[in-house]
């Protein structure tokens, strides 16, 4: 099983390579096996993608909004009839099952082309301001060179949800995709060749740790977009704030979930497990602190348990599987650490809590885990585990939970399931919280912002609202007469 690129990096329209860069080998999940090797950008690649987004950027911005909307929406058309090959790739790159990443990744990254390929043209207008004899008006102008950061789990989804906002508002992109899911970006950066984007407009160059710093302090970046760990985004965050450079940090959380006694538990059940188990747990608004009231406690648990165990772990690539390996060992490992923590602080393991013995092979496959009688001071119930791991917890009173839900540094998501709709928008008005659910969870359909709040970061990806964080104000005042000083 290979997926070998024809070259490490995607440069003014082409493919690069240069082997005196650090190897990066890529593992398919499931079984451990190489299925590439690449090479991280040498200080040469960096300059080399930069200056062609440079030169690149100042073509397109000079394109009509209608005519790179053209070519944003080309490029979902192209995503789309090539669905099925770019999942399968998806699932080499991250092990996640292919009955998911066929609805769900390069989907959401067409999705996102033909929205910002559909808006650009009104989208962007300014206004006129009336001043007497004198005027003023508006524009929104992009601001150059953009460089995107991509984190694992979401590969080809945040290569385009970086990209369409981005090259829609008239900037170039170099976008670094993570070391250990390295290919989908790639295709992404054909694709909008293909759809008849300039060359430089979108380049892709690979990286590890040493790459992103040199990345985000060039002095020809203007802004920089970060998907990632709160860690990295506060590194990342600062370097770009020492050269007032514009940023978008989407960053982790620990979610709360809020289930009232009045809900549909089986909805609610539902919510959780795709809060929880949903990519094998690693996504960055998962609602992994899930808040049960009393009096449904045991029944929630019950059918919880039934439905978790019920869950098909197998080959990614066989159609009938619900969840795949983690996509490293490395992630693996941590993850069983925070079940050892679990166990050891005196949560209740409900189900799982290891290495599933359906599966054989070298994967990186665990089993979704819930702990029950979680409280707020256990470590499992404050730091983000990212794996298939759900807490859950009890309350009786509204006010309790939702100072409890909101007793934590993180702010990107939160969910509330009731019958009351009084209840829940009061509710959801004091989670702290940039993204939240009623009666659902974890739909991120391109029409509606997502992002987060304290330290889960600032800025908002999709909707016309990413827009402003890829351009700027220009304001121009016209004088209609003579110009007078007073000296």
């Amino acid at each position: 099983m290979k997926a070998q690129p024809q070259a490490s990096h995607f440069i003014d329209g082409d493919y690069v390579e240069d082997t005196a860069g650090t190897v990066i080998e890529s593992i398919y999940p499931a079984t451990g096996e190489v299925i590439a090797r690449l090479h991280a950008a040498t200080p040469a690649i960096i300059e080399k993608a930069i200056a062609s987004a440079k030169r690149a950027q100042k073509e397109w911005a000079s394109w009509s909004p209608a005519a790179r909307g053209r070519v944003l929406k080309k490029a979902a058309e192209i995503m789309r009839a090539r669905n099925r090959e770019l999942s399968e790739l998806e699932t080499l790159d991250t092990g996640k099952p292919i009955q998911e990443t066929i609805v769900a990744d390069p989907t959401s990254g067409a999705d996102s082309f033909e929205f910002f390929g559909g808006i650009i043209a009104t989208a962007m207008n300014g206004s006129q301001i009336p001043l007497g004899g004198d005027w003023a008006y508006t524009k929104r102008v992009p601001l150059g060179v953009v460089v995107g950061i991509g984190a694992w789990n979401y590969p080809q989804q945040i290569a385009c949800w970086k990209g369409a906002p981005a090259l829609a508002a008239g900037n170039a992109i170099v976008f670094k995709p993570s070391e250990v899911t390295p290919l989908g970006a790639l295709k992404i950066a054909e694709i909008l060749i293909e759809a008849g984007a300039p060359k430089g407009v979108y380049n892709v160059i690979q990286g590890d740790r040493e790459t992103g710093p040199l990345l985000v302090s060039h002095p020809d970046v203007a802004k920089v977009s970060l998907t990632g760990s709160v860690p990295t985004g506060r590194k990342v965050a600062g370097a770009a704030a020492s050269q007032l450079k514009h940023v978008t940090m989407e960053l982790g959380g620990k979610s709360p979930i809020v289930v009232f006694d009045d809900a549909d538990i089986d909805s609610a059940i539902s919510g959780a497990m795709l809060g929880n188990f949903y990519s094998t747990g690693q996504v960055c608004s998962n609602g992994t602190r899930v808040f049960v009231h009393k009096a449904i406690k045991e029944t929630f648990l019950t059918r919880l348990k039934a439905r978790t165990e019920a869950i098909v772990i197998g080959d990614p690539q066989d159609e009938a599987t619900q969840m795949g390996p983690m996509v490293s060992l490395a992630q693996r490992d941590k993850v069983l650490s925070y079940i050892d923590k679990g166990k050891a602080e005196g949560a209740t393991l409900v189900t799982g809590g290891g290495i599933p013995n359906s599966v054989t092979g070298e994967g990186f496959y665990i089993q979704p885990t819930v702990f029950a009688d979680v409280t707020d001071d256990m470590t499992i119930a404050r730091e983000e585990i990212f794996g298939p791991v759900m807490c859950v917890l009890d309350f009786e009173d509204e006010a309790e939970v939702i100072a409890r839900a909101n007793a934590t540094e993180f702010g990107l998501s939160a969910g509330v399931f009731t019958a009351d709709f009084s209840r829940a928008h009061r509710v959801v008005d004091q989670l702290e919280a940039g993204t939240l659910w009623i009666n659902t969870y974890n739909l991120c359909p391109v029409e509606i912002p997502f992002g987060g709040s304290k330290q889960s970061g600032f800025g908002r990806e999709n909707s016309a609202a990413a827009l402003e964080h890829y351009s700027e104000l220009k304001t121009v005042y016209v004088g209609m007469g003579k110009c007078e000083a007073p000296y």
